[in-house]
């Protein structure tokens, strides 16, 4: 649902699995943009009408232009580093006859956020981890919001679940050990990220030292139950591949061989078949306000 330059993904060679992931996560992009109207424009009446958003990586435009469509007075700008993800962004914009009203900026983050103009609501979903020093990025973003304007941040939530702790194969417990050998690899890439600082990840308390009014924080889920229809299982095929190759040194051999047969395309003990697969997960959204008065 975001890129960034810095932290050494490949964010092309990852596109299909954004597209994928975020399309799977539409019915909670559409509670949480409902959401988002209802404290924008219903909340304290701050704001009357909702003409600018940014949706400030991007990725390829999945949120852009479902914000598109809750705020039809408005024009979204689809945000992002890397160019064939925007370009996916104009490809559905154009078929969800949303072309005229979503637009897309090429933008190095952090450095390009203060060039980016104003708006009345920024969305970051899941972009502020992938930026060494989290607390200026929403300072950075505080500053763009109109008077009254609305920052939605999506950040973390509960791990993805898919799979019962005894799945027949190798030891139980896979994915605990997978969510902690992550959770070291994620401490590693943020350590390594420029201009990279520790900070307790307080969102509402780092939105108050923006300068914003918290509104609160909301979780949504994405629950789809065994058994899983095609898409959602080949979406869990390439998050299976992709924590495989980065996770190899830090995983046991015993685990790294079950992880081969879950990726088996053709064994019946792979996640392409598995009856017991489904997908759990949960995002929470920040949200904030600018004071009406700045």
């Amino acid at each position: 649902m975001s890129a960034q330059p810095n932290d050494d993904l490949d964010w092309d060679a990852l596109a299909d699995g954004l597209e994928r992931e975020a399309e799977l996560a539409l019915p909670f992009l559409e509670q949480a943009a409902a959401h988002l109207r209802d404290i924008a424009l219903h909340g304290d009446r701050t704001l009357t009408r909702v003409d600018r958003i940014l949706d400030v990586g991007s990725g390829p435009g999945v949120a852009s232009c479902l914000l598109a469509r809750y705020f039809p007075n408005a024009h979204v700008t689809a945000v992002d580093a890397t160019e064939s993800l925007l370009g996916r962004a104009r490809v559905r914009a154009h078929r969800e006859g949303l072309d005229g009203r979503v637009h897309t900026r090429r933008a190095e983050l952090p450095t390009d956020l203060c060039v980016l103009g104003s708006a009345d609501i920024v969305w970051a979903g899941h972009v502020v981890h992938h930026l060494g020093d989290q607390q200026a990025a929403l300072d950075a973003l505080a500053r763009t919001l109109r008077p009254g304007g609305v920052l939605a941040v999506a950040e973390r939530g509960l791990n993805t679940r898919f799979l019962p702790r005894d799945i027949g194969i190798g030891r139980p417990g896979l994915q605990a050990r997978i969510d902690a050998a992550d959770e070291d690899w994620f401490s590693d890439m943020r350590a390594a990220l420029p201009g990279a600082r520790a900070t307790v990840e307080d969102w509402p308390a780092m939105l108050a030292r923006a300068g914003l009014v918290p509104t609160g924080s909301h979780s949504y889920l994405t629950d789809l139950p065994s058994p899983l229809d095609a898409e959602p299982r080949e979406h869990l095929h390439a998050r299976l591949t992709h924590q495989r190759e980065r996770l190899a040194d830090r995983l046991t051999a015993e685990d790294l061989r079950t992880l081969d047969a879950l990726l088996d395309d053709d064994a019946d003990t792979g996640i392409l078949w598995r009856p017991d697969a489904f997908l759990l997960t949960a995002t929470t959204v920040h949200t904030a306000r600018a004071c009406a008065r700045r």
